[in-house]
């Protein structure tokens, strides 16, 4: 015999699940997002720089002829499927439901996270990597980020940096990055770093989808501008729930489609550091 559930039901866990995601993706705000992609890839438009020319009286212009490159995201597909009985009850706990939500909603957000910092480490950057040199991450390797993109002509507007819970730990050791004699932040009494040196800072915890690359205790974090790197959406999340027969159970399952590409190579710098320093 089969079962189904009232499309009110269905709507509202997939609205509660889709609330939950907004609050679980740490980098999508930081990116540049292009939503509603149809097909399996997108292509992201950078335009180069113009040179403006001396022009005599009378003399015809002559073009700047900017140029167009295109980056193209590859979109994948990605589920997070759970079995769960929660939908059989007759009165469905509040609380139960929004844990299978923020369960579901993690593993996506997770994902795209995962989707972004896989593309940066993919990318080929303008700027110089900054070193570990046997330290933590400090101030002086935050200035040194701040450098290279100002190299590279990048505003010192939408900075974000993705660091992870050892580099936030060197920062806070940092007496240059907490002392009210260099910084009008405290960090030290509310044990997180926001901004630093014009960077909107991002912990990545320890992942299963992977985080940030680290080779032995060598951590690769990355400082960026938002419009370098563009997150390409498909799918949006949604969710679907059916019941499966053989499983006796409701299969809830989450969906995402995306893909990411770093845009512009100038606009972001790799910062090593070692998290055990």
């Amino acid at each position: 015999m089969s079962k189904t559930l009232s499309a009110v039901a269905v709507t509202e866990f997939d609205s509660m699940v889709k609330h939950a995601y907004q609050g679980m993706g740490l980098l999508k705000n930081s990116v540049t997002v292009r939503n509603n992609v149809v097909g399996d890839t997108y292509k992201f438009r950078r335009q180069g720089k113009g040179l403006a020319n001396q022009k005599s009286t009378s003399d015809l212009v002559t073009p700047m002829d900017v140029s167009h490159e295109f980056k193209t995201a590859t979109l994948s597909n990605w589920n997070a499927p759970e079995y769960t009985d929660i939908f059989d009850q007759a009165d469905v706990n509040f609380d139960e439901k929004q844990e299978l939500a923020m369960t579901i909603a993690g593993a996506l957000g997770r994902r795209c996270d995962q989707l972004v910092i896989d593309a940066m480490d993919a990318s080929t950057p303008l700027t110089t990597t900054v070193p570990a040199g046997a330290a933590n991450l400090t101030i002086a390797k935050v200035i040194q980020a701040q450098v290279e993109l100002r190299d590279q002509g990048v505003p010192n507007t939408e900075l974000f940096a993705a660091i992870e819970a050892e580099g936030l730990g060197g920062l806070l050791n940092d007496e240059k990055a907490t002392s009210a004699d260099y910084q009008a932040i405290k960090a030290l009494v509310s044990g997180e770093v926001n901004t630093l040196v014009g960077f909107n800072f991002i912990v990545i915890e320890t992942r299963v989808e992977g985080g940030l690359t680290e080779a032995g205790n060598i951590v690769d974090s990355w400082f960026y501008q938002r419009p370098a790197v563009g997150l390409a959406v498909g799918i949006d999340m949604k969710t679907e729930i059916n019941w499966i027969p053989e499983r006796t159970s409701w299969l809830s399952n989450g969906m995402l489609k995306g893909g990411s590409v770093v845009r512009d190579e100038g606009g972001l710098v790799k910062v090593q550091y070692d998290k055990t320093a």
